[in-house]
């Protein structure tokens, strides 16, 4: 795609993130105001005004600009209204980040159907109708990004999480179709997905939970301030896809490779795994239907388990220097590999 979408100079750059409230979105905030510092204009976008208010705070610590918008990605009007305000307070917008979402832990079958469809309206079309409102406005002047904090979950679903695993799905292969579309067109706004593993997050404080026990993320846990850098790195660098931490990496390729041999596994090593020992309270708050009060920040119970670095996004943000240190590797060993052969051949015809 076209490199016009590279946010390099020291204009001021307008961007819009969805959940930006708490945890990852939040991470994404405070990644973007450490980026541009006085050059961030930042519409915030989610249901819970204590943690749009802190995420404003933090932003003009940094010297930017926010635009607090209470926003239900779940409505697309409300979408709508959030963007037009935006555009009206900073100007046009370049970078559109969707990563609201909701879930709960619970078997299908003790799912309701408006538990269900709630799932699906803000994790999936949450995502569709913001990128129809970023590209509404992008796609007129022939440039901007739109990009899907997407999950390890889309590409390999675990148990419990049916109403999240299928809305991670559908978002990718409607990212897909519509990035389809937009070559077909020979447009230059770029679509960008960054999967993400297990995160420390809040989510694991107030998702609703029809489990005994409390929660945990799946498997190896990686602090969100790596998932925000991939995100303004996706923001900065046209990719279709950023893999963040080696959980993602082995989700992908197993499912392609093994995916039966995955079923079994994960339909007892995800659902145990997915819980700690300690029983969860019934009655704590959740953010299902509404927004838990407070300022809740971007981190959740799990700091002394989480990971710091992430090697896979290292070499995915590196790959150029990575594939010439491999392809000069390659041709070193190559080049000893026939002088062993000539000197040898050499020392045998000095014997004949």
């Amino acid at each position: 795609m076209s490199r016009t979408n590279r946010i390099t100079s020291s204009e001021p750059r307008v961007i819009v993130v969805t959940g930006a409230s708490a945890g990852v979105g939040r991470a994404v905030v405070r990644a973007f105001a450490n980026r541009y510092g006085k050059d961030l204009r930042i519409g915030l976008l989610a249901r819970g005004r204590d943690g749009l208010d802190g995420a404003k705070k933090e932003v003009e610590e940094a010297g930017g600009q926010a635009l607090v918008c209470v926003t239900d990605v779940a409505h697309y009007d409300q979408i709508e209204a959030a963007a037009e305000a935006v555009e009206k307070a900073f100007g046009p917008i370049d970078v559109w980040v969707n990563d609201a979402m909701v879930s709960m832990y619970s078997p299908f079958m003790e799912m309701t159907p408006d538990e269900f469809r709630h799932i699906t309206e803000v994790t999936y079309l949450g995502y569709a109708y913001g990128t129809r409102v970023a590209l509404k406005r992008m796609l007129p002047r022939d440039r901007g990004v739109v990009i899907q904090v997407s999950s390890a979950l889309a590409h390999r679903s675990i148990p419990l999480q049916s109403g999240y695993c299928g809305a991670k799905h559908a978002i990718d292969g409607f990212t897909e179709a519509l990035r389809c579309e937009l070559f077909h067109n020979k447009s230059h706004v770029h679509l960008a997905m960054v999967a993400l593993p297990g995160v420390n997050t809040t989510q694991f404080s107030w998702t609703k939970n029809n489990m005994p026990n409390k929660p945990r993320p799946t498997g190896p846990i990686f602090q969100p301030e790596i998932a925000a850098d991939a995100v303004v790195f996706a923001s900065e660098h046209p990719r279709k896809e950023i893999w963040v931490g080696y959980p993602t990496a082995e989700a992908v390729v197993g499912e392609k490779v093994i995916s039966p041999l995955l079923d079994h596994y994960l339909a007892h090593a995800a659902w145990e795994g997915a819980f700690l020992p300690e029983r969860d309270d019934p009655n704590r708050p959740n953010n299902f239907w509404e927004p838990v009060p407070g300022d809740h920040g971007a981190h959740g119970p799990f700091d002394d388990k989480a990971h710091t670095h992430s090697p896979e996004l290292w070499i995915s943000k590196h790959r150029r220097g990575v594939l010439a240190a491999l392809a000069g590797a390659g041709i070193g060993a190559a080049a000893y590999a026939a002088m062993k052969r000539s000197n040898g051949r050499t020392a045998t015809a000095q014997f004949q």
